[in-house]
């Protein structure tokens, strides 16, 4: 198989594992099941799932700002069988009120949901809403649009690394099932989410918002890992999906900050 078909065989893996899209069978013919080589199509997935949303977004942004983010947003959860954000609720209710280790996992793993998660999925729809709103309100659709992708690209690469800097905080599940994310892979992501970004995002807003918005994301997920190692030693599949959520919070909202 040719490098082209192998990456175009991880970008259907990627949509599969991300999301609930149909894809061909075929593309999973002899495959273990292991993401740790496809996920570096991680962010070309994640720009593909997010289209849908992007459309209602340059359909409607225009005169009913507002209503179009949270169609979009909600689109977007749907897709994705609400994967991060079932994550990002997981991960705020077991780190925020585990005692321990083994509290905030059995927290984590308990298909309940918290008032602490509750909050960070008001927080979540509310904060990307509003944003999304923003952009295109003071820009237009078409930026509103463009941030709701780049905004997921970004997402997706910056979960893969989260991913990738901590060990399984369990001996079993979906994330150890999936694999540990290859060096190269990551850094393949990284870099092709960022060039995504400047495609998308480039000129319609300036440099400095955009690489605002960028750092202060790379911040975020980066004191989030610090925490989670802290917290519980080490990664679970609802803190990358957490991850992911709040990378895409903090890159809407700072790009809404200085557009």
């Amino acid at each position: 198989m040719s490098s082209a078909q192998d990456f175009i065989a991880d970008i259907a893996r990627s949509v599969a594992f991300l999301s609930r899209l149909p894809v061909p069978s075929r593309f999973f013919e002899g495959h273990d099941g292991s993401v740790a080589r496809a996920c570096r199509a991680f962010p070309v997935a994640g720009a593909l799932i997010a289209l849908p949303s992007a459309l209602i977004l340059l359909a409607m942004a225009d005169k009913l700002p507002l209503v179009a983010a949270l169609l979009a947003i909600g689109l977007s959860a749907a897709l994705c069988g609400a994967l991060h954000e079932d994550g990002f609720a997981d991960s705020v209710d077991g780190l925020g009120g585990g005692r321990d280790k083994d509290h905030a996992l059995t927290i984590m793993k308990d298909s309940r949901t918290g008032a602490y998660g509750v909050i960070a999925l008001i927080l979540s729809f509310g904060l990307r809403t509003f944003a999304l709103a923003s952009l295109a309100t003071l820009i237009s659709a078409h930026a509103a649009a463009a941030a709701f992708i780049a905004a997921a690209t970004v997402g997706r690469a910056l979960m893969i690394w989260h991913w990738s800097k901590l060990p399984p905080a369990r001996q079993n599940g979906t994330a150890v099932a999936a694999g540990q994310p290859q060096e190269s892979a990551v850094t393949f992501a990284i870099i092709s989410a960022i060039g995504l970004m400047f495609v998308l995002l480039w000129p319609q807003i300036r440099l400095g918002p955009l690489l605002f918005a960028f750092f202060a994301s790379l911040v975020a997920v980066l004191a989030f890992t610090r925490f989670v190692r802290r917290k519980i030693g080490g990664h679970s599949g609802d803190t990358i999906g957490g991850s992911e959520q709040l990378v895409e919070i903090t890159f809407l909202v700072a790009l809404a900050a200085l557009a």
